[in-house]
């Protein structure tokens, strides 16, 4: 559309100028005659420049003959009506043109190129790449930096929601008071996330007081239990009072392996305070000091650790985990059957054995709390619970704070829990 009108208005400042030019001459020829005439065309042609619209002319003859100018053959023009038009001079150069009748036997042509015209193009054109090539450059690096920017905003949501400590939550608000979707994005997360902090150490503080609250009075009353059980002698009330005492034992037991259940879920894919645990090593002394107990109470026990698996984690917490297993499998697997513990890479933790298995009622809800096996044997939980039914919760819980699943794989005889990474 650009390059059309420049054309349309470049034919018609053409078209003026040649005009113009013709009437200037054909008053020389009114004035001077012929010779004047001859001689302007010379001096015009002699100061004309190579650029640009340059002029042409042509006096002649009736017959088309040149008498002056340079242009040496005469175009389609008819002179007697002055007409008008683009022709072609010699090179093949376009021209704008007109022809008239000077007089009898006498006619004149005057000619400019569109070379002029065609350099204002060419110069436009090259303009409009540049600008072009500029435009799309700053949009590309202005879409550059502003991706980056957003892409940082919203790592730091991604960031903040990952870790949940106090610098990811003062990096998320410093995009908070931005007037777009992200920062609304932002200042919901950091509410939500804030509120969500509130919740998490407000239930700690409660769990704490409340464990503090019933500990403490149940300690005390184990203390006088043991200060009854000196003073009396009769057995039936020293009998009485030993399980008081073991009721007790069973429930401050409970208590703290609910919290512990409680506080392991409540961490669940939060990665602070997991520090790399070399597995191989952990699993291997545990199973050192199972192999003594073993050999007493008449249990084969198999172990096959392989070298250097290691996994982030809480020591205390993964060696809880594994001896809550084996306690279960001693526990409840007659003499004479084996036991046995594998660690393979990946971590991938197998603890199996051959005894009677456990029963298929119970299978499916196996890890929820509280729960006994049919029999009120094998789903009880960890030893020392007295079947509180709160060994295998436990052992979940923590297995999925350290972002592992852990399973009841079906077997012919006897139980298999297996332990691995939940995208195993």
């Amino acid at each position: 559309m650009t390059a059309a009108t420049i054309d349309r208005t470049g034919r018609a400042a053409l078209s003026r100028a040649v005009d113009v030019d013709l009437a200037g001459l054909a008053d020389i020829y009114a004035s001077g005659g012929q010779a004047e005439l001859e001689r302007r065309i010379a001096d015009r042609l002699a100061l004309a420049s190579a650029e640009g619209n340059a002029p042409h002319y042509m006096l002649a003859n009736d017959t088309g003959a040149r008498i002056a100018g340079d242009v040496t053959r005469w175009p389609h023009l008819t002179a007697n009506s002055s007409e008008a038009g683009e022709v072609r001079l010699e090179g093949n150069v376009r021209a704008q043109a007109r022809a008239t009748q000077l007089g009898p036997g006498l006619k004149l042509l005057v000619a400019r190129e569109y070379g002029h015209d065609t350099v204002l193009l060419s110069q436009l054109r090259l303009a409009f790449i540049l600008a072009g090539t500029f435009a799309v450059l700053a949009v590309g690096l202005l879409g550059r930096w502003m991706a980056r920017r957003l892409a940082g905003r919203i790592d730091r949501i991604n960031n903040a929601f990952r870790e949940q400590d106090d610098q990811s939550l003062d990096a998320l608000s410093e995009g908070r008071r931005a007037r777009d979707e992200i920062g609304e994005l932002a200042r919901h997360s950091a509410e939500a996330l804030a509120r969500l902090k509130r919740l998490v150490v407000t239930h700690r503080e409660t769990s704490d007081q409340i464990a503090h609250e019933l500990r403490t009075p149940l300690m005390h009353l184990d203390t006088r239990l043991v200060r009854a059980l000196k003073t009396t002698t009769d057995d039936t009330v020293r009998s009485g009072i030993a399980d008081a005492r073991g009721e007790i034992r069973h429930i401050i037991a409970m208590l703290e392996s609910l919290l512990d259940i409680a506080s392991s879920e409540a961490r669940r894919g939060d990665p602070r305070g997991l520090v790399p645990v070399d597995l191989s090593r952990l699993v291997t002394r545990i199973a050192d000091l199972y192999a003594d107990s073993a050999e007493e109470s008449g249990h084969k026990f198999s172990v096959a650790v392989a070298p250097g698996v290691s996994i982030d984690g809480e020591e205390m917490q993964l060696t809880r985990l594994v001896t809550n297993l084996l306690d279960n499998a001693f526990k409840y697997v007659p003499p004479g059957c084996t036991v046995s513990i594998r660690l393979e890479a990946g971590p991938r933790l197998t603890i199996a054995d051959d005894g009677p298995g456990i029963a298929a009622p119970d299978r499916e809800r196996i890890f929820a709390r509280f729960q006994r096996g049919a029999d009120g044997s094998r789903a009880d939980g960890e030893a020392g619970q007295q079947g509180a039914g709160l060994g295998l919760a436990l052992a979940r819980a923590i297995a999925e704070r350290h972002g592992l699943a852990i399973e009841l794989a079906p077997t012919e005889q006897g139980a298999c829990f297996v332990i691995s990474p939940e995208e195993w």
